[in-house]
């Protein structure tokens, strides 16, 4: 397997190629991994992320699987890196973390069967598809907000070519916890069909992510946290939670909210009411 990574040397973005504890560039210049300012891996025209796809994440919200896989997008401004902040804006509350493996494109993908897509892939990295769920009461069709905002995508510290995808340990640990411990068995749709699945109507281009979805245990975090999604094979992507300085503003659009469609998804299945109740509608729908 190969390892690449992107970061700041010299002040300059710059390829590298893991070499044990360091990182080489094509110059021959050398730095160690624990000295490096990781930058995100791949610049990606567009990033795809599948809802539900882990069993026990579906088992745990009391709901069932479509019959096939349904999608939201991430604007490329929500790429982050190894090592960076996520940011929480101020006057959030509701930021949940979710482990997951992101597959990354390696060359111009359309209408390809799933025993033709790993062609297409040119590896792996891990991501995590942080949700800023304060406005899933407005944002629940879209998610763009809910799962776009600045900061919310980051991945790294590699790409991994050469990886098999099945089989494999994904663990997400908050501040030395772990909290999300599954296997890419739990998939009901592997790397493979997805990639054929969005390629059907969407060309995929180099450097795209489609983000493979998240198991049991998606939790709130908070300023001061540190996050890490472990990835057997792939390494750790690490990062920590920061309140952003400027409040979200009062004077324009929908604002920041508390109902039970937040909490429900937020609080996964500590929820209070899962399994007796669906989440009652926000007040203005009643």
């Amino acid at each position: 397997m190969r390892e690449t990574r992107r970061i700041l040397l010299d002040g300059y973005p710059v390829d590298v190629v893991r070499d044990g504890d360091d990182l080489v560039a094509g110059d021959g210049r050398v730095t160690a991994i624990a000295d490096a300012v990781h930058l995100p891996p791949v610049t990606p025209s567009k990033i795809i992320c599948v809802h539900l796809n882990y069993r026990s994440r579906v088992d745990e919200m009391m709901t069932k699987l479509p019959p096939a896989p349904t999608y939201f997008h991430k604007p490329v401004s929500a790429l982050n890196s190894h090592d960076a902040a996520v940011v929480r804006p101020e006057l959030c509350k509701w930021l949940n973390y979710e482990g997951e493996i992101a597959i990354v494109i390696g060359r111009t993908c359309r209408n390809v069967s799933p025993e033709e897509a790993g062609d297409y892939i040119r590896g792996y990295t891990v991501a995590n598809d942080y949700g800023l769920h304060d406005f899933r009461d407005t944002d629940s069709g879209s998610m763009l907000r809910v799962k776009g905002s600045d900061t919310l995508c980051p991945v790294g510290p590699g790409v991994v070519e050469g990886w098999d995808f099945r089989g494999k340990r994904l663990r997400t640990i908050v501040n030395g916890e772990v909290k999300q411990d599954a296997t890419t068995d739990e998939m009901e749709w592997d790397m493979h069909y997805l990639v054929a699945d969005i390629a059907r109507t969407i060309t995929l281009q180099p450097g795209d992510l489609l983000l493979s979805g998240t198991p049991a245990i998606s939790r709130t975090v908070y300023p001061g946290d540190v996050v890490e999604v472990e990835v057997e094979g792939l390494g750790t992507l690490r990062n920590h939670i920061v309140t952003g300085p400027t409040p979200i503003r009062d004077d324009v659009g929908a604002q920041p909210t508390e109902t039970e469609e937040v909490l429900s998804t937020a609080q996964g299945g500590d929820w209070e009411f899962r399994g007796i109740r669906p989440p009652k509608p926000p007040a203005s729908e009643i």
